[in-house]
């Protein structure tokens, strides 16, 4: 396979006879380059950190659901594996080996997904411009939050995407392109339940633009449903706690954290992916007949903006996929434009300004982070490989502090915020009496889960947030847990966050 196809300034003649042109793979490496040294400077994400951790204790003999607390299906944990794996086979820092996978994994899926268009036109229409494109909204766009599942589920999502695209446009599909295209709808869908929006709105809008109802039936789509049947039924069998237990905790506590949706909608996020879509569509505008590339890939990008929606937390990297597809359409409009008008010249040019100010502006919403290095250093003088127990729902506090110092983290899940959400949806008058009395036996088992990991395991220093909630009040209430902090003398407080070391642990 060759990247043979010029990279140069779109819409210009001069441009397309190839007097100002790189190669598109140099193009691609760069990118590349730019996304690997971004990773040296930007802080790892809190919960890529946590599922490194899980994957570590499962290595370990502890079973997800049981032994550790987790609300996401195994899929999430299961990408992460073979970095830890890796990483412990050749004595490496397993974020390092997982950053270095994930690259792999976006080279792996832009060359599947050039390949699918091999026998395309739509490969010379794209050019260089949109390999190189795709690389950045696939390798820089998520910034603090690379790696995360929403990620990982676009990145993956890719080679099928091509595929519908080809559908849309009524072009041949090798036989290995279907294979893979099933293979990685399928695991996109795995990774959560609501990404079948984002997978079904381009299959639906294929089958539109190509006017041929078979397109839904097309081999890929069976076999995308089948796989995601296999791991529904895998479920089942290996992780039964994961509906025993685990989903009547997601029904009725987890999903009681929700931001309103007039707040989701006012977000930068939805503006941004407003934005790119206005875009694509002035742009469709000028066109002699609509793009179908540019309609499925919008298609996507509506579908997982439903998923934004739907899980109504109104987090940076729900909102991904949403805003990359967006982006992706926009690219791939402005380099592929045909109309040698001087009017749309001027609105392409317009457009790739606006495009250029949505990345930058995506760039600095997906970098939003929690800066933890006082609390981080104030720990780390406290000793070696601290044993870490935080009483917070913030899990920012704790990850990837407890990791950065090689640390054990002394708890079942990631952070507490069972008590947490209840605690929320009282306040905010969203549960009654007889809902919050209810709850009452989740908040239990999560108090009685830190009791027996605190007493499994005695923490050398224990993190009390009181500054996003009361923690400290809460503990002192608490016979149980004030008697097993007695041996514990208070250190600094760090903006509310209190932190705490055992009595007779010397000073470092």
């Amino acid at each position: 396979m060759s990247l043979d196809v010029g990279l140069s300034l779109p819409g210009t003649k001069a441009a397309r006879q190839g007097s100002w042109t790189v190669t598109p793979l140099h193009a691609v490496v760069a990118v590349f380059m730019v996304a690997i040294m971004l990773r040296g400077v930007l802080p790892f994400n809190v919960d890529v950190s946590w599922w490194l951790i899980v994957c570590e204790r499962m290595l370990d003999g502890q079973r997800l659901y049981v032994d550790i607390l987790e609300t996401n299906p195994p899929m999430a944990g299961s990408v992460y594996m073979f970095g830890v794996v890796l990483a412990r086979a050749i004595h490496a820092r397993p974020e390092v080996v997982t950053n270095g996978l994930i690259f792999l994994l976006i080279a792996g899926s832009l060359a599947l997904t050039w390949r699918a268009l091999r026998f395309s036109s739509l490969r010379e229409r794209a050019g260089g411009a949109a390999a190189a494109w795709a690389t950045a909204v696939l390798a820089i766009l998520p910034m603090y939050d690379f790696g995360q599942r929403e990620h990982l589920a676009l990145v993956v999502l890719l080679p099928a995407l091509a595929v519908h695209v080809l559908r849309a446009n009524r072009e041949r599909v090798a036989p290995s392109a279907i294979l893979i295209a099933g293979l990685c709808a399928a695991t996109t869908m795995n990774f959560k339940p609501y990404f079948v929006f984002g997978v079904g709105f381009c299959i639906v809008t294929a089958a539109v633009q190509a006017r041929d109802w078979r397109v839904l039936f097309a081999p890929e789509n069976w076999i995308a449903a089948a796989l995601v049947v296999i791991h529904a039924i895998c479920i089942v069998v290996f992780y039964p706690e994961y509906f025993t237990l685990i989903y009547p905790l997601v029904r009725d506590v987890y999903l009681l954290l929700k931001v309103p949706f007039l707040a989701i909608l006012l977000m930068s996020a939805t503006a941004l992916w407003l934005a790119a879509i206005i875009v694509v569509l002035a742009l469709q505008s000028r066109r002699r007949k609509p793009d179908a590339t540019s309609l499925v890939m919008l298609a996507g990008s509506l579908g997982f903006a439903v998923s934004f929606f739907v899980q109504g937390k109104g987090w940076g990297y729900h909102a991904y996929p949403m805003v990359a597809l967006g982006l992706l359409a926009a690219g791939w409009a402005i380099s592929t434009g045909d109309d040698e008008r001087a009017g749309s010249h001027r609105l392409r040019a317009s457009a790739m300004f606006v495009v250029a100010l949505i990345f930058a502006n995506a760039c600095l919403w997906f970098n939003a982070s929690v800066d933890m290095r006082q609390v981080q250093d104030q720990v780390a003088r406290l000793g070696p490989r601290p044993k870490i127990l935080m009483l917070s729902a913030a899990a920012v506090i704790g990850h990837p502090m407890v990791r950065e110092l090689e640390g054990t983290w002394v708890s079942r899940q990631e952070a507490f915020w069972v008590r947490e959400i209840v605690r929320r949806a009282r306040m905010h008058g969203t549960i009654d009496s007889a809902m919050a009395a209810r709850l009452e036996g989740y908040i239990a088992r999560e108090r009685a889960g830190i009791v027996e990991d605190f007493k499994k395991q005695p923490p050398d220093v224990v993190v009390i947030d009181n500054e996003n909630s009361d923690w400290g009040n809460w503990v002192a209430a608490d016979p149980e847990l004030s008697a097993l902090l007695k041996p514990y003398i208070p250190v600094n407080n760090i903006n509310g966050i209190e932190i705490l070391r055992r009595a007779d642990q010397a000073r470092s």
